[in-house]
């Protein structure tokens, strides 16, 4: 049986996009067709469905991350800005793309919010880990089908 870790990221990824779509777990908001996904960036993003896979990307995160929060993940998806003659210099993504992703989720309860202790933040529900672990499995066979 192949573990949500143990498969290729891209793979997981892009599945989990699909699957996401296709079942109406999340939903972009009118105006994603206008925002830049942080500071850092030049433009939109050109793939029209950037949403989803943005929101497969953070799941997986969530899955292997453990409690995780939206600061925390604006980080991993900051990055480097060009700022001419100035040395570059790192920005943080955006949290309101980030905070609407993990609302979205929760809502569909594939993630929850956790409150214990020094580690809050958002870990996968039972719903989340079956379904990532599905859509790890078919990846597992195909691999193994190929072969």
């Amino acid at each position: 049986m192949t573990h949500i870790l143990a498969a290729d990221p891209q793979q997981l990824v892009s599945k989990t996009a699909e699957a996401l779509k296709q079942q109406h777990f999340v939903k972009p908001p009118v105006w994603d067709k206008f925002v830049k996904t942080g500071h850092h960036k030049d433009r939109h993003p050109e793939s029209p469905d950037w949403w989803y896979f943005r929101s497969a990307s953070v799941l997986r995160l969530v899955a292997k991350q453990g409690p995780i929060g939206t600061e925390k993940l604006r980080t991993k998806y900051g990055g480097k800005k060009n700022r001419g003659h100035q040395p570059e210099a790192f920005f943080k993504a955006s949290g309101s793309i980030i905070r609407k992703i993990l609302q979205q989720l929760e809502k569909s309860e594939l993630i929850k919010q956790t409150q214990k202790g020094a580690h809050k933040g958002r870990v996968l529900t039972a719903k989340g880990t079956s379904f990532l672990d599905q859509i790890a499995i078919q990846l597992g066979k195909a691999e193994q089908q190929g072969e």
